[in-house]
């Protein structure tokens, strides 16, 4: 498989500093994946539960930690869905929101 790609995955939690305060922390890692469109039953399903799907990302299953967002070619996608393929695969299903446009652009 040519995983030729880079996304940036992006991981955000809450931890407490050394004086006790409660920060949001932002991680960010880079992988290589391979991109796809979704296919159209993947696409026209997901329509129907509210979703707008636009790529799956296939990746590595080891470099994946259940982050929620990806930056791909600039644009913040959210992650709503996984799938474990064959091997060490894993399929990641994203789609462009409206929330999410600008966050973790920074």
């Amino acid at each position: 498989m040519d995983r030729s790609d880079v996304i940036t995955l992006i991981s955000e939690t809450r931890e407490q500093d050394a004086h006790g305060i409660w920060r949001s922390v932002t991680r960010r890692k880079k992988i290589f994946c391979q991109v796809n469109s979704v296919t159209r039953a993947e696409f026209f399903e997901g329509g129907r539960n509210g979703l707008n799907p636009d790529y799956v990302f296939t990746v590595f299953f080891g470099d994946y930690s259940d982050e929620e967002m990806l930056i791909y070619n600039g644009k913040t996608y959210s992650i709503y869905r996984t799938y474990r393929g064959r091997g060490d695969e894993l399929e990641l299903y994203a789609e462009r929101k409206g929330g999410t446009n600008g966050k973790g652009n920074a």
